[in-house]
This record gives C-alpha cells, sequence and structure tokens, in this order.
C-alpha cells in the first residue's frame, strides 16, 4: 500500500538551448504524477497487488488520474476534494529534473478509514505528506502496518522538502514512525541525518556511485549501480527504485537482492524518456 500524492504531471523536455525571455523549443507531456501513485503504478506493473491512499480534486482532472491509476492495475481508494494538484518539470538536457509543484488537494489528505490502510504487507509512505493534516493519516498507517506486522517505508522525497520542515525536526518526525526501511539520495541523508536512524535501515543512493546500506548507524553494505549508456530523464527513477526494492523485499530478499531489484527497475527509467508514459501520454 502506497499513501501519498496522486497529481497531474506536466514534463517539459528542452529541445535546445535555454533563452531567457523568448520561446525555447521543447516537447511536452502530461503524465500521472506524484511519488506515492509513480511507485503504486511501478509496482503493479511487476505483478504486485497493490493500493494507492490519496486525494485529487473534485474536477474531470482528478477523474482522470484515478481512472488512469486503476487502469494500471492499482486498487485506487481516493478522496475527492476541492483542486487536483499539477507538478511542472522542466528536464535538463542532462536528465537532471526541476520542479514546481502545486500538491493542491493531495496536500490536503485527512480522515481516511482505518480499512483503507489495513491489510498490507508492506506500507510506503512519501515524505511530502508529513506537513499540513496529512501528517494524521501517516502516523495512524504506521500505527497499523506496526500492529499488522507490515513492512513500514519512507521515502524522504526532496531536498527542498526538509530544509522546509527544519532537518531536526524532519529527523524527528522520521523517527517516530519507526519504518522498516527509509530512501534517501546522499544530500536528503546528510542534511536531514538520517544514515544513524535506530533500528531502521536507511538506503542511501548516489546516483551512479555505489548505494549505501546503513543498518542500525553503520554501513553494512554498498551495492554497484548498474552503468546506463545515457540518462535521459531522472523524473520517476527514485519511484521505480522503491517499487523495485519493496517488491523484492515482499518476496523474502535480504536489503541488498532488494537494492539491485530497485536498481534494474530505475535504470528503465534512466535511460527511457518518459518511461513512465505510455503510448498516448499516460502514466504507466
Amino acid at each position: 500500500m502506497c499513501v501519498g500524492d496522486l497529481v497531474e504531471d506536466v514534463v517539459v523536455w528542452s529541445t535546445g538551448a535555454t533563452r531567457a525571455g523568448t520561446d525555447n523549443p521543447a516537447r511536452v507531456r502530461r503524465a500521472r504524477g506524484g511519488a506515492a501513485s509513480n511507485v503504486a503504478a511501478f509496482a503493479s506493473s511487476l505483478g504486485t497487488p497493490v493500493r494507492f491512499v490519496g486525494r485529487v480534486g473534485d474536477d474531470s482532472a482528478g477523474e482522470a488520474l484515478v481512472r488512469d491509476l486503476v487502469r494500471a492495475g492499482v486498487d485506487a481508494r481516493v478522496q475527492r476534494h476541492g483542486r487536483t494538484g499539477t507538478i511542472v518539470i522542466l528536464v535538463g538536457a542532462d536528465g537532471e529534473r526541476t520542479m514546481y509543484p502545486d500538491r493542491g488537494a493531495a496536500a490536503q489528505l485527512a480522515d481516511v478509514p482505518d480499512p483503507w490502510l489495513s491489510g498490507a504487507g508492506a506500507v510506503h509512505l512519501s515524505a511530502y505528506s508529513l506537513t499540513g493534516p496529512s501528517l494524521s493519516v501517516l502516523r495512524r498507517a504506521s500505527e497499523i502496518a506496526r500492529a499488522e506486522g507490515a513492512i513500514l517505508t519512507i521515502d524522504a522525497s526532496s531536498i527542498a522538502l526538509i530544509d522546509s520542515v527544519g532537518p531536526a525536526r524532519f529527523r524527528e518526525l522520521i523517527r517516530t514512525l519507526r519504518p522498516t526501511y527509509v530512501f534517501a539520495n546522499g544530500i536528503e541523508a546528510d542534511v536531514g541525518s538520517l544514515r544513524d536512524l535506530a533500528g531502521t535501515t536507511v538506503v542511501v543512493k548516489n546516483g551512479v556511485e555505489p548505494t549505501e546500506i546503513h543498518a542500525d548507524g553503520k554501513r553494512s553494505a554498498t551495492v554497484q549501480v548498474p552503468p546506463v549508456e545515457k540518462v535521459r530523464d531522472t523524473t520517476g527513477a527514485g519511484d521505480a527504485f522503491a517499487a523495485g526494492f519493496l517488491t523484492a523485499v515482499l518476496a523474502e530478499a535480504d536489503a541488498v537482492e532488494a537494492v539491485e531489484a530497485g536498481h534494474k527497475l530505475a535504470r528503465r527509467v534512466l535511460s527511457e524518456p518518459g518511461a513512465t508514459l505510455d503510448e498516448n501520454g499516460a502514466g504507466v
């Protein structure tokens, strides 16, 4: 089960050097987005039964996003209220992305019934929902996961998020949720001091450099990252990694094997522009 955002992504791939103050050639596509919903869709593509819990607007955009998520094989438990969120993503020539999020209704997820949060073997939470009313939902999801013996994972999500919450408070919020695993990139792990969370295995991604596995505050392993000939787009790569990792863990893989499974799925996103889109521009 994945708890978090379901939004519309507007992805802009520049096809030339950017010139300020005038038109710039680009390829623009719209897609289903949101970190938690991406993880859900990627996990479903691997044959894993998956549920998504979130909120969209009471509008045509929200209706289309939910329909697309269901078409991807996800059991979508979605509240409908307000205005559906949008993220504009600018993809540079090096594949790196710059994002302008307006989370809209996704940021107002609240009052989720317990049956929506119950019965999963693994529960994945997006740290984007650590702010506002959604925090109470994450706390309840973590309580139910622990009571039911489920694996609990959290993705640190964004350095900008950590800065806005405050590194010390961010770390404390993560710690109190008592996750089994935390995913973070190197900068997020450094700023949030996430490598030494007691009782939690922290997976630190470092781009093309080896991924680190930290168990109870000590680095227990590093896993080489398979080479990618040319990075076309990093959008969704972290979400694909999480889905591959979780699917492997549910199949009783150890942490190293799970990281390797995460690398394998993320590699597809990194090497294929728009790999999270189908031929019609919808998210897959």
